[in-house]
């Protein structure tokens, strides 16, 4: 019997060993997964940008209602892209508070990375995208804080699981454990239920002002129509954009 086959475990762990192709396979197995998923297999809306309204306003607030009743799940949601003083860019998913003619608003502790980055450099971008209706609406401008007033009130109003995440801050922060989260999340609850006007002085409501949105309505056939909204000396231009 040759020698090798002697050998205690040799046999086991050959057999476990990773074939040399193991990476080639997952690598085509990934890029296969990729081309393997659909976008927009469902019928979409049309979009006649000759007809849309003067300014954007009016048109984001039609569009995120029929993106909600299209069965967009949490349609209020959108992507927030900062900045810090260096240029390097840091992007996160946050919830829509409201928008009206001063501007998109949104809410967040001034000590988190986005509130020291909005700090440093008051710009930022806004992308909503909703799947169900195959539309984006991109928003860049110059973001504002609000005082300490608006900001409790407009904190003040939302949910008691909203003004418990608040008063447990240090976001952005290194968590030392699951554990020490927990004791922290239950004492903010409690605190919240207790009192609902409980200040958090860090949280701040912020205002973005657009100067572009640009809306996008996607086509099965790559026909995308893109329109864009311009400020251009205190009113609003519109152009179409190649898809």
């Amino acid at each position: 019997m040759a020698e090798d086959s002697m050998t205690p475990g040799r046999d086991a762990a050959e057999a476990s060993a990773p074939s040399p192709d193991a990476p080639h396979d997952e690598d085509h197995a990934f890029r296969a997964l990729l081309r393997g998923l659909r976008v927009w297999d469902h019928p979409l809306p049309s979009f006649d940008a000759s007809r849309a309204p003067d300014a954007p306003l009016p048109l984001f607030r039609r569009w995120l209602r029929e993106a909600a009743e299209a069965g967009q799940p949490e349609p209020h949601t959108m992507t927030l892209a900062t900045a810090n003083a260096a240029g390097d860019p840091s992007v996160r998913i946050v919830m829509l508070h409201d928008a009206d003619e001063r501007g998109w608003h949104f809410g967040s502790h001034r000590g988190s990375r986005k509130g020291r980055e909005l700090a440093a450099r008051p710009r930022a971008a806004l992308l909503f995208y909703w799947a169900a209706v195959g539309r984006q609406v991109r928003i860049e401008g110059t973001v504002t804080e609000a005082g300490p007033g608006e900001s409790a009130a407009a904190l003040h109003r939302r949910s008691t699981g909203s003004l418990a995440a608040a008063l447990v801050g240090r976001q952005s922060e290194v968590l030392g454990s699951a554990a020490e989260l927990d004791r922290a999340a239950d004492a903010a609850w409690d605190r919240a239920v207790r009192e609902p006007d409980a200040p958090v002085p860090d949280w701040t409501r912020y205002t973005l002002r657009a100067d572009t949105a640009e809306f996008f309505q996607g086509d099965a056939r790559r026909r995308h129509v893109r329109l864009n909204y311009r400020e251009d000396g205190g009113a609003w231009r519109r152009e179409l954009l190649w898809p």
